[in-house]
């Protein structure tokens, strides 16, 4: 398969501020930071065209309180993902209700997902839940505005990223392993320049 990148959309920034206003619904009580991440959160860089979302949170303790909040709407839970990233929840967010896509109303993630969910056109976003103390918000947080301030850096991940999407992948998983040098590269200086901006 190949992966399909799109040009910069300003409308991701639009479809952003919206999805974040909903959340801010179901779970503002929780005081959340949210924060638009990944390729369509850096102006002018290519993407998939499914917007990322980080939500932080206070602590770890906080983690399993979001899937019950989302539930029964157009998010699916991934808990199978749990297991190897302990620190993080991740949720994909439909285009539109389940019901209408003739998916069970509630798809709790340890029950087999509807090979229907795995096509990403019916995705308008991923959302990871993570701590804000984790290294990994800072890392995300970090490489997101190393890019939007480093058009170097950008220019070489669009450059990578239009070469990859020639490509034929397995899956996208396979594709993102095709980026990974580069991103573990760049988000190393990243992290060391945001931490130095901090100080």
């Amino acid at each position: 398969m190949k992966i399909t990148v799109e040009q910069y959309n300003p409308s991701w920034k639009i479809q952003f501020d919206s999805i974040k206003n909903e959340l801010e619904k179901n779970i503002g009580f929780l005081s959340p930071r949210i924060e638009h991440i990944g390729s369509t959160s850096v102006e002018g860089l290519s993407a998939k065209p499914i917007i990322d979302i980080m939500i932080g949170i206070k602590d770890e303790e906080e983690l399993d309180k979001i899937p019950v909040l989302l539930q029964g709407q157009d998010y699916v839970y991934y808990e199978k993902y749990n297991k190897d990233m302990p620190y993080r929840r991740f949720f994909i967010k439909l285009i539109d209700r389940p019901r209408k896509l003739d998916l069970p109303e509630i798809i709790h993630t340890n029950d087999e997902i509807p090979e229907k969910i795995h096509d990403h056109t019916l995705r308008i976003a991923h959302i990871h839940v993570i701590p804000i103390s984790s290294e990994h918000w800072t890392r995300h947080i970090a490489f997101r505005d190393y890019l939007r301030t480093h058009r170097e850096i950008k220019d070489e991940y669009q450059h990578l990223k239009e070469y990859l999407s020639q490509k034929e992948w397995y899956d996208g998983n396979d594709y993102n392993e095709g980026k990974d040098p580069f991103i573990k590269r760049a988000e190393q200086k990243a992290v060391q320049w945001y931490v130095e901006l901090q100080k």
